[in-house]
């Protein structure tokens, strides 16, 4: 599918410079520097303003007439990875050089919130493939390892993050799966629960244990290629994000080459940790995505319909209820895009993700929610969107780091201001 809306390097080169506004400098790709006596938190590079804008119309046009029928098959349909992919979507910071956009780390955040307006399925595939998987290889890859994957990554092949397992949820580093060496090979065994994208994957990040009697000290991260044995043993039916997969995984005696270790043997705990902080504030880009999504499909309909001779949307008890939902969407916007700045800066930013990951998913809910209610009876009916929104935020409370999780992370990060 060639498409007009492909926001490739070329586009980018031509965006290269800033929007002329005052207290913006010059910026180079994902770095963005900021004048924060006069920026606000919208202000936006050119590339930044244009990513978001083809996203949009792209999940308009190319996603919202498919995302029904996806939800009730709860599976992806494949033109939908081939349009993100022939976008630039799913390698929004990998370089130019390699097949991606080039773009910053706030162009991937905007991209996710724009695609969550309309399918959180569709976007949080997209999140996990940009936060996660890129960012591990461009971080942590030899120049070989980036070569080969991040430009497949960018261009046709879906890619997941294999660390949780059934034992190891919040507590992440108790995982089972263990790699034996073995000459110059790895011998991986174990299983991985709670997937997302490994139906479509053919790349899996693999975390595995090297040495036990290490404990955390031995986790490795290694990258496998569905073609070296691994197995789906179960596809998760869910509640919400139907359409995106979500997966149990098997390894039984994989064979993975020693040159495919991603980064140093026994620092994938390190490298889990690090890369976590930035794929929360993803989900809390996707959160206020679909919070945002909710409300705009129905203060049309609230507009339209009328009681006692007046539309819905008029009555005063109606009117301050939207504006609260407004503004607590628009203070987890404003959580979310400093997170995104802060990473961008080089800056400390592992409070300020788990805050906006806490904030979002809470107004997600409540958002999704009050909208129903707002709709009435149709609201509540499967051929009205509203429901799905509502089922989709549920999952913003549980992966990538729990509620409980973020505000045990925010509380310990408070006490070393104090004590």
């Amino acid at each position: 599918m060639a498409s007009a809306l492909r926001f490739n390097a070329a586009k980018i080169a031509r965006a290269a410079k800033p929007a002329r506004i005052a207290g913006v400098r010059n910026f180079s790709r994902s770095a963005v520097a900021l004048e924060r006596s006069v920026s606000s938190l919208y202000t936006f590079t050119e590339e930044e303003e244009m990513m978001r804008e083809a996203v949009a119309k792209f999940a308009r046009e190319q996603v919202k007439p498919k995302v029904h029928e996806m939800d009730e098959k709860e599976m992806m349909d494949k033109s939908v990875f081939t349009g993100l992919f022939e976008q630039g979507l799913m390698g929004v910071e990998t370089p130019a050089e390699l097949g991606g956009t080039g773009g910053s780390f706030m162009s991937a955040i905007l991209v996710v919130e724009e695609l969550a307006k309309v399918d959180a399925s569709v976007s949080v595939a997209c999140d996990v493939q940009n936060t996660l998987v890129n960012t591990l290889v461009r971080t942590y890859g030899t120049d070989a390892q980036k070569e080969n994957y991040l430009t497949r990554l960018a261009t046709d092949t879906v890619g997941c993050f294999c660390l949780s397992e059934a034992e190891s949820g919040s507590d992440a580093f108790a995982l089972k799966t263990v790699a034996k060496k073995d000459g110059n090979k790895y011998i991986l065994n174990g299983s991985k629960m709670w997937i997302t994208n490994s139906y479509e994957a053919d790349i899996f990040l693999v975390f595995a244990n090297v040495a036990p009697e290490k404990g955390y000290k031995g986790i490795t991260c290694f990258i496998v290629e569905k073609n070296m044995g691994v197995k789906i043993a179960k596809k998760e039916i869910k509640l919400g994000i139907r359409a995106s997969s979500t997966c149990v995984l098997s390894f039984d005696d994989v064979e993975v080459p020693a040159e495919n270790v991603l980064g140093e043997v026994g620092k994938g705990y390190k490298y889990a940790i690090e890369i976590l902080n930035e794929g929360r504030v993803g989900i809390a880009a996707q959160m206020i995505g679909i919070a945002q999504g909710a409300v705009d499909e129905a203060l049309p309909y609230m507009y339209q319909r009328k009681q006692f001779g007046t539309p819905i949307a008029e009555f005063q008890g109606v009117q301050h209820q939207v504006a609260q939902i407004a503004t607590e969407i628009e203070a987890a916007r404003l959580l979310t895009y400093n997170a995104a700045r802060l990473k961008e800066e080089g800056r400390s930013f592992v409070k300020e993700a788990a805050m906006a990951k806490l904030y979002a998913s809470q107004i997600a809910e409540k958002a999704a929610s009050k909208a129903i209610e707002w709709a009435g009876g149709v609201g509540f009916t499967r051929e009205f969107p509203l429901e799905k929104f509502y089922r989709d935020a549920k999952i913003g409370a549980i992966y990538e780091g729990t509620s409980n999780i973020q505000l045990q992370t925010i509380a310990k990060l408070l006490k070393q201001n104090y004590v």
